[in-house]
């Protein structure tokens, strides 16, 4: 495991990215893949629904078939289902967590961190021996959304931690996409979200038009 500023690791930072980037990133496995993009954070609850699991699963395969980087948390869950999805795809992923790197929550998800690390990469803004507390996950969530160009949550309830990264991604300026069968739900969050920017997924093209990439885009629906 290796250390680094988060500007070294990331290239600059714009003022405001740096008034709320983490000093500091520990990394483990490839950490070129902070220099690669486009880099789509898919978030979710950690209990989806069938639907949901579905929905996580086809939006995976179809950025990785476009050639991008898929960023999520190592929860249980949507995060789980886009990590397990992104490595059965032949993609590359990244997990952001909120423990340092020799820790592991959930613990059920010590062997994918594990693979992740062998093959991927790993970050976490905490150092090792720190102790892990209820805090650490938004911190987590805000430093996902500053590593990833765009974020996309498919599922989250009133109160889910996921909630946080939205409000995070908008912060910092960066594309924010709630499923239509998210947004369909009426969930008080979701329309306060969309008021302050924040975008509704039903294609695929919706989120690639944002990205910084080569064309990539797909008709695909979601």
């Amino acid at each position: 495991m290796s250390s680094a500023s988060t500007a070294a690791l990331l290239g600059p930072l714009s003022p405001l990215e740096r008034k709320f980037a983490p000093s500091t990133l520990w990394t483990v496995g490839e950490t070129a893949l902070l220099g690669r993009h486009p880099r789509v954070a898919v978030v979710g609850t950690r209990q989806p629904t069938e639907d949901g699991g579905r929905r996580t699963e086809r939006l995976v395969r179809e950025l990785v078939q476009r050639g991008a980087l898929v960023v999520s948390g190592l929860a249980e869950g949507v995060d789980t289902i886009a990590h397990t999805t992104t490595i059965a795809s032949g993609g590359r992923t990244i997990a952001v967590i909120g423990t340092p790197l020799d820790d592991v929550f959930p613990k059920k998800n010590a062997l994918l961190q594990r693979r992740i690390a062998e093959g991927h990469l790993v970050v976490s803004e905490f150092a090792p021996g720190t102790p892990v507390g209820r805090g650490n996950f938004p911190r987590r969530n805000r430093t996902m959304a500053l590593i990833a160009d765009a974020s996309v949550i498919i599922e989250a309830g009133e109160g889910s931690g996921t909630v946080s990264q939205g409000w995070e991604a908008l912060r910092l300026g960066r594309p924010l996409f709630l499923l239509r069968s998210l947004v369909e739900r009426k969930i008080g969050w979701t329309a306060e979200m969309l008021d302050h920017g924040a975008h509704v997924l039903s294609k695929l093209d919706e989120l690639l038009d944002v990205l910084p990439t080569d064309d990539i885009r797909g008709a695909v629906a979601f």
